[in-house]
């Protein structure tokens, strides 16, 4: 059986009808079969300019481009570059070229075109330019040799990049390259060290193994990190029929970077932790560890899990469709790769724990507590006690916001069951200090929370958390066991103590125990949390993806200027940066709109999104207007109607096609879309006021990075157009966003 290999540059598919894909699926499973068969017409090229090129005949009209490479080890394989029209698939093989570059020892495969010769660059012009004049790459340092002979571009390709005036045109320059080519030129715009990029992309050194003959030298190619940038063997005939239907061969489900690779396929000593910007691939790189864990050892008991039950439907849809021949868990601790929200995965441990929660009630409570089966938020619950218990303690801390994240990040993290523990305890990141008789206050108000939940019959989503956390500790201490082999957790950044807590719990202190994605510029929920304080010792073991293959360099300049200005930490209490932060793809600048009143506003929201919706080929779910708050997210889509755009409104409930979609901010949390406005980004709605209304003075700062960060993700979830409205004064968090 012959070896197949799809090359991502394959601009043939994606323009194909579906009864074509299928005539090219039919041709090769046959090829695979045999490809001897002379039904494909499997035939060489007389005067092409590489003796590898092939055509077949997928039918009449249609014909297969293919290079041939024999291995004498195995059976030959073939790499597919696309389909075309008979007459123009003959044009594009007789000039189509395969080659190891002789640089870095990357695969090339050329369409249409002859590879560059090996010779020498262009001499240096004779009077260098002035500093002024330098272009976009000459002013960071770089010269032609460097990007030639220093990392194998193109010199055509190199010429032109070198002649960039700006980071935009770089963009354009960088766009015609081969995939690892383009990548290296971004790595050059922000002044990475030559020998850095080639570490990145995992060139080699001697590119060129003299005792392999040609073909076995581009079959070991094939296996280079970079080459898989371009080329991905096709194991099965699903994984093929996936491949041909989807038409986009560049998708994240089979091509890599290889830094995102590098993170999937490495073992950690420890808990790893991977963050970058938003669009880095973060959440592509969980869900393909996650795959590849589970290949390696099909009996492992992975779990998969993030901050909400939409973001982990996502995630399990994604993993499916990446290997829907993964064996998926139905509950945590069962071999196979479990997916699901973080507060569900604790139910499902509690629900597994046995007469261990008893065990951990105790600990937790002080005593035995009967819980009812109800989870519920707890904020209604905090505000009665507050209202009907005179506790003495200030207005302004005796709110839902600040008990509940006492509760959770103090009480409950540390196991407090009596005031003389809450009394001594420290309290770390706590922003407001508490004297002994404003703990006194506070106690009385855990106390009078926890007999109100008794006699309600609930028990809230952290306290599950926490029971979960304690009564997986006493199944440990008991059996020395714990539930799961391997734990990912994506968006990692808006978990709380009992969160990490339970997290550390599942799984034992060892080699790839938790992955953990995260982007600390991305925190929305809660406080910031310190690892190591939970048994999570990530020092040494951190790294950060900076490539945004999401937005464009224009949306991208955008959201980071949101987050200047402000300090940012990471889960140790590190200096958190947005330098390096880059984009793979250019686009139209960001429209920022100032409006006389609510109306004028919906009115220019109204005509931009009709204006978008008479594109041809945009689809209306690609469209998508976030606003900060619920009762604004009802008020546009209301007034969208009245001025003949329909739109729906998205909450708990997945998106559905056919109509632009209105939800908030935090909603969109996770989404991406074609095209994005902004609204209400005025000083009424951005900060919220309501928000920051009664948050304690030692608190602000930090409820305003949440507010940026807000911004920052509701600005980052734009592919193409970004369009920012207000009416008013427009919010201080732009900035000087422009």
């Amino acid at each position: 059986m012959a070896n197949l290999v799809i090359a991502s540059n394959s601009k043939g598919m994606s323009k194909l009808d579906g009864s074509v894909k299928n005539k090219v699926y039919d041709f090769f499973e046959k090829l695979a079969t045999d490809d001897t068969s002379p039904k494909l017409h499997i035939e060489p090229m007389k005067g092409a300019t590489d003796s590898r090129v092939r055509t077949g005949r997928v039918d009449l009209y249609w014909r297969a481009v293919l290079f041939r490479v024999d291995d004498k080890d195995s059976e030959p394989t073939y790499i597919y570059m696309g389909t075309w029209p008979h007459d123009d698939a003959i044009k594009l093989a007789e000039r189509a070229t395969l080659r190891v570059n002789p640089i870095n020892g990357t695969l090339e495969a050329l369409i249409g075109e002859s590879a560059p010769a090996d010779s020498a660059p262009p001499p240096p012009v004779v009077q260098p330019p002035s500093k002024s004049e330098l272009s976009y790459l000459a002013s960071v340092g770089y010269t032609l040799t460097d990007l030639t002979d220093g990392l194998g571009i193109n010199p055509v390709l190199a010429a032109k990049a070198m002649e960039a005036p700006d980071e935009s045109a770089l963009l354009e320059a960088a766009a015609e390259g081969l995939e690892w080519e383009g990548s290296a030129l971004l790595e050059l715009a922000t002044g990475i060290a030559i020998e850095t990029i080639r570490e990145n992309h995992g060139f080699v050194k001697e590119p060129v193994n003299k005792a392999l003959d040609e073909d076995q030298q581009i079959i070991a190619a094939l296996e280079r990190p970079a080459s898989k940038m371009q080329f991905a063997f096709i194991e099965d005939n699903e994984e093929l029929r996936r491949v041909i239907e989807g038409g986009d061969f560049a998708a994240w489900r089979t091509f890599l970077h290889p830094e995102q690779r590098k993170y999937v396929d490495a073992d950690f000593s420890g808990a790893f932790r991977l963050s970058g910007g938003a669009g880095t691939g973060k959440t592509v790189v969980a869900i393909h560890r996650a795959r590849r864990l589970a290949r390696d050892n099909p009996d492992a008991r992975i779990v998969l899990t993030t901050f909400n039950a939409t973001l982990a439907q996502g995630l399990k849809a994604d993993l499916i469709a990446l290997d829907p021949g993964l064996q998926i868990a139905d509950k945590p601790g069962d071999p196979g790769v479990y997916v699901g929200g973080i507060d569900a995965l604790g139910s499902g441990v509690l629900r597994r724990s046995g007469d261990a929660e008893a065990e951990a009630c105790q600990r937790l409570f002080g005593h035995g507590v009967e819980f009812g089966t109800k989870r519920t938020a707890s904020d209604a619950i905090w505000r009665e006690v507050a209202q009907l218990i005179d506790s003495g303690l200030d207005a302004k801390l005796a709110t839902p916001a600040f008990l509940e994240t006492e509760y959770v990040a103090v009480v409950l993290a540390n196991r407090i069951a009596t005031l003389e523990q809450y009394a001594k305890v420290a309290r770390p990141g706590r922003g407001v200090r508490l004297s002994r008789p404003q703990r006194i206050a506070v106690w009385k108000l855990v106390e009078a929370f926890r007999r109100q939940s008794q006699m309600d019959g609930t028990i809230s989503f952290p306290e599950v958390l926490a029971l979960a956390a304690e009564a997986l500790c006493v199944r440990t201490e008991r059996d020395d066991a714990y539930l799961v082999d391997h734990v990912i957790i994506d968006e990692a950044q808006d978990l709380h103590a009992t969160h990490w807590a339970l997290l550390r719990a599942l799984v034992a202190d060892g080699p790839n125990d938790l992955f953990i994605a995260e982007d600390s510029h991305q925190r929305i929920y809660g406080s910031p949390v310190v690892l190591s304080r939970f048994g999570i010792k990530i020092v040494g073991r951190s790294r950060r993806l900076t490539l945004n293959y999401r937005t464009t360099a224009q949306n991208l300049h955008f959201a980071v200027s949101v987050l200047s200005g402000a300090a940012y930490r990471d889960l140790e209490q590190g200096e958190e940066s947005t330098s390096d932060y880059r984009s793979a793809r250019n686009g139209p600048a960001p429209e920022l709109i100032s409006c006389a009143d609510l109306a004028a506003e919906l009115e220019t929201v109204a005509a931009k999104v009709k204006g978008w919706l008479a594109e041809e080929a945009v689809e209306p779910e690609s469209i998508a207007i976030l606003t900060r708050s619920q009762d604004e997210r009802d008020r546009f889509v209301r007034g969208l109607g009245e001025r003949g755009v329909t739109a729906r409104a998205v909450d708990k409930n997945a998106a559905t096609p056919g109509q632009p979609l209105v939800m908030t901010m935090h909603r969109a949390k996770g989404m991406e879309f074609s095209r994005v406005i902004l609204s209400g980004a005025d000083e009424k709605h951005v900060p919220s006021p309501a928000t920051l209304r009664n948050v304690p003075e030692e608190e602000r700062a930090e409820a305003l990075l949440r507010e940026r960060s807000l911004l920052y993700v509701a600005s980052s979830r734009a592919r193409d157009a970004l369009v920012v409205t207000w009416s008013g004064k427009r919010s201080e968090l732009l900035g000087s966003a422009v």
